[in-house]
C-alpha cells in the first residue's frame, strides 16, 4: 500500500472513528450519555493513532478531537447531555469567529490554511472566507434550534451524518467560485 493511501486512511480514521462510535453506541443504547463515552474513547484512540502513525496531529483533528474530549468529558462527569449538544455550536461559532475575525483584521485565515492547495486571487479568498464564516455561524444557530426543539434521536441524526452531509453539499457549491478564479501555476522561467 502506498504511503499516501495509508496517510488518507489514517486521516479518515482520525476524523471519523470517534463520531462513528458515538453513532453506533447511540443506535444500540438510545442514550446520549452512554454514546458520549464511546465518543470520548474513540476520539482519544483516534488522536493517539494519528500521532503514532504520522508523528504529529493535524490542527483540525486536534481541535475536533480535543473538543470531543472536553465536551464529552463534561457530559460524562455531570451526566448532562447538554454539554455534547452544544459542542457543535461552540466549534462552529469558533470557526466563524476565526474566519470572520481574521477578515475584520484584514487577514485571510482560509488562504493561510489552504493557500498551498489552491491558487486563488485575494478577492476570491475573501469571498470564500466570508461564505465559510457565514456557513459556520448558520450551522451553529441550526444546531441550537435542533437540540432545543427536537427529540434526542433527531439531534443525533442531524449531528451524525446530517452536519457532514450539509458541509459536503456546501463545499460542493463553492467549487464554481474556485474553478472560475483558479490561477494556474506560473510557468517556470526559460532556461538559458
Amino acid at each position: 500500500m502506498s504511503a499516501s493511501k495509508t496517510q488518507r486512511r489514517v486521516r479518515a480514521f482520525v476524523d471519523y472513528f470517534g463520531p462513528l462510535l458515538f453513532l453506533l453506541a447511540f443506535l444500540v443504547t438510545r442514550d446520549v450519555v452512554k454514546a458520549t463515552a464511546a465518543l470520548v474513547a474513540g476520539s482519544a484512540v483516534a488522536l493517539v493513532v494519528g500521532f503514532v502513525v504520522e508523528k504529529r496531529i493535524a490542527p483540525m483533528p486536534l481541535v475536533a478531537g480535543g473538543a470531543a474530549l472536553l465536551f464529552g468529558g463534561l457530559t460524562l462527569v455531570f451526566k448532562d447531555p447538554r454539554f455534547i449538544y452544544v459542542k457543535p455550536t461552540v466549534i462552529n461559532l469558533g470557526f466563524a469567529a476565526f474566519l470572520l475575525g481574521g477578515m475584520a483584521l484584514k487577514r485571510n485565515p482560509l488562504k493561510a490554511l489552504l493557500g498551498e492547495a489552491f491558487r486563488l486571487p485575494d478577492a476570491a479568498w475573501r469571498t470564500l472566507t466570508l461564505r465559510y464564516g457565514i456557513f459556520f455561524a448558520c450551522v451553529a444557530v441550526l444546531n441550537e434550534i435542533v437540540w432545543r426543539t427536537q427529540p434526542e434521536a433527531v439531534w443525533v441524526a442531524f449531528r451524525f451524518p446530517g452536519l457532514q452531509i450539509l458541509a459536503l453539499v456546501f463545499s460542493f457549491t463553492q467549487i464554481p467560485l474556485m474553478m472560475k478564479h483558479h490561477e494556474d501555476e506560473p510557468a517556470p522561467p526559460p532556461t538559458e
